[in-house]
């Protein structure tokens, strides 16, 4: 159980600084590049996706001995799924409930962690 919580404080903290990473570079892209939110929200949850990559199995998760790039593909592919959410919930609650979008972007962010953490530690870490 120790190792669990020290895992989710790892993981937490790293997904803070990907959230930074992601919310500081999809405001940029929109507001001085003016690029629409969804575009802009997509770049930079794919920037922030591949420097969680790197964290996440240096410092939280102990993966699987074996084949990295298929380790890989299986991240890219769970990172296309929270993709896929994130731009869902990014268009229900901009479009659809009117909420502006850099605060939809941290609820976005919320729900897409938790399935980060979970489908990680279920697929990529080792029993």
């Amino acid at each position: 159980m120790k190792k669990l919580f020290e895992q989710i404080i790892k993981f937490g903290l790293v997904g803070f600084l990907c959230f930074f990473i992601d919310y500081g570079i999809m405001v940029f892209l929109t507001e001085i590049v003016n690029i629409n939110y969804l575009i802009s929200s997509g770049i930079s949850f794919t920037v922030s996706v591949i420097v969680n990559y790197i964290l996440s199995l240096t410092f939280v998760f102990d993966t699987k001995e074996g084949n990295k790039i298929k380790e890989f593909v299986i991240f890219i592919i769970l990172s296309v799924i929270g993709l896929g959410i994130n731009q869902v919930l990014m268009w229900f609650c901009v479009d659809v409930l009117g909420i502006f979008y850099m605060i939809s972007k941290i609820g976005a962010t919320a729900v897409v962690m938790v399935y980060n953490f979970i489908t990680r530690k279920l697929i990529l870490e080792k029993k």
